[in-house]
């Protein structure tokens, strides 16, 4: 093989490599990130089960209390 070829052979190695070292830096990243965002989801559903609207009880409490409430209309 002529010189030209194995250092066209060489370079192409060379690019290839430094285009797998920065894929794998990139796939890092992501996986830190996808790491990151999970810790924010579980943050946020704990805001959310925190913060949910009053449970389904309230209009048997309501309910129960019409009498309460139709007596005091009724002063």
């Amino acid at each position: 093989m002529p010189a030209e070829a194995w250092v066209t052979l060489v370079l192409a190695a060379l690019i290839i490599a430094a285009a797998a070292l920065g894929l794998t830096r990139v796939i890092f990243h992501l996986r830190a990130t996808a790491a990151t965002l999970d810790g924010v989801i579980d943050g946020v559903r704990v805001i959310a089960d925190r913060t949910r609207p009053v449970p389904a009880v309230v209009p048997s409490v309501n309910a129960s209390l019409k009498p309460v409430r139709d007596f005091t209309e009724t002063i």
